[in-house]
């Protein structure tokens, strides 16, 4: 009893023998994340001393969502913001080759005429086609295709600025020349508002201006490629045994490279597997002139109902020789246009017509500034 009373007098006692000593484990382990933590910090501010801070925002910006927003149609129609892209030429033809089956667009789609330049370098003419697109803004592309090794200068105001896709060396009467035209093609093809395809070189000019142009192409029943059977040695002179049976010589068609086409002729062009080699491997220089023969032979064989037999681009080979004339300054009179936009008969929509023409070439740099004083009384630019 004693005892009790004794263990009941001395309450601290009790309670300072109930209490258990602190346990040496959890303390190891809060020590452990602490020499972690601070070994981690001493880490990152290493990293971001020696390797920059946009490699940790290059890390954290790979985190995907397990679960993204459905993208909407516009994410589907909206052309290329930089057509400087990574893709080679068969990513490309690829990609370019892909057509909507249903036509009834589920948007408000403005067919667009896309402008497609072929040059070595510098747009001479550019000025003057400034002045033919001003105000047409939603109805047009443009495509540049220079050399590898040129760059351009355009000023941000331009309609140039920012126009040109990744490009190869072309070379005149090569493959190469028509890799290049089926480049132009695939890169305006990925935009769908695109619907027709016109081909130019750095001297060509517009004979009408844009309304006019625009009217004619997207009226026509058909799209805007020569491609005669020609006899004689610059015709059929050219074809070779090797290209049968893809090719027959009663297939053999030549015409001039500067074309306008439509949006399902370019796709058939972009997606040829057929016809491209025969012409690669038998159609050579000094003998056989690829550019025109290739797409002229092969859109004759498919889709002949399509084509008008005849370019929109005026060109002079009335002084002979391998290439057409070239118009300075002192041919850039009223009377040389008047042979051109009226002197002329042709069918149009099976009608007979004097608008043959709406482009022109070879025009040299120095044509420039009487070119650009006539424009607005001729050209109507």
């Amino acid at each position: 009893m004693q005892s009790r009373l004794e263990e009941v007098k001395d309450p601290s006692a009790a309670r300072i023998s109930s209490s258990r000593p602190f346990p040496v484990r959890l303390l190891q382990f809060f020590l452990l994340f602490l020499v972690i933590g601070i070994g981690a910090s001493f880490l990152s501010m290493y990293m971001i001393r020696h390797f920059g801070i946009h490699n940790v925002a290059l890390v954290q910006s790979t985190f995907r969502p397990c679960f993204q927003t459905p993208g909407t149609i516009e994410s589907f129609i909206m052309p290329p913001v930089n057509l400087m892209h990574k893709m080679n030429d068969t990513e490309l033809f690829w990609r370019a080759s892909f057509d909507t089956r249903i036509k009834d667009y589920p948007f408000r789609r403005v067919p667009k005429i896309a402008f497609m330049f072929l040059t070595k370098g510098p747009l001479p003419m550019a000025p003057l086609w400034e002045k033919f697109f001003k105000g047409h803004e939603q109805l047009y592309s443009i495509y540049v295709h220079s050399l590898p090794s040129y760059t351009p200068d355009f000023s941000p105001s331009s309609v140039f600025y920012r126009r040109h896709i990744p490009s190869q060396v072309a070379e005149w009467g090569m493959m190469s020349m028509c890799d290049a035209e089926r480049r132009l093609l695939a890169n305006a093809l990925l935009d769908i508002s695109n619907e027709w395809f016109i081909l130019l070189s750095e001297s060509c000019i517009p004979l009408q201006n844009f309304s006019i142009i625009y009217r004619y192409i997207s009226r026509s029943w058909y799209s805007f490629m020569g491609a005669v059977d020609e006899p004689g040695p610059y015709g059929r002179g050219r074809y070779e045994d090797s290209m049968a049976p893809e090719i027959n010589i009663s297939d053999w068609r030549k015409g001039s490279q500067w074309f306008e086409i439509n949006r399902k002729l370019a796709i058939r062009i972009v997606e040829d597997s057929t016809y491209y080699p025969k012409l690669r491997d038998f159609c050579l220089p000094h003998k056989c002139y690829v550019d025109e023969h290739y797409f002229q032979t092969m859109l004759t064989i498919t889709m002949p109902h399509l084509l008008a037999n005849r370019s929109l681009t005026y060109v002079d080979w009335s002084r002979g020789g391998a290439h057409p004339a070239t118009f300075g300054k002192d041919d850039i009179k009223e009377d040389f246009f008047k042979r051109i936009l009226v002197d002329q008969t042709c069918i149009y929509n099976g009608q007979p017509t004097s608008t043959c023409f709406l482009f022109a070439r070879k025009f040299a740099p120095n044509a420039l500034e009487p070119l650009l004083d006539i424009a607005p009384r001729v050209l109507g630019i």
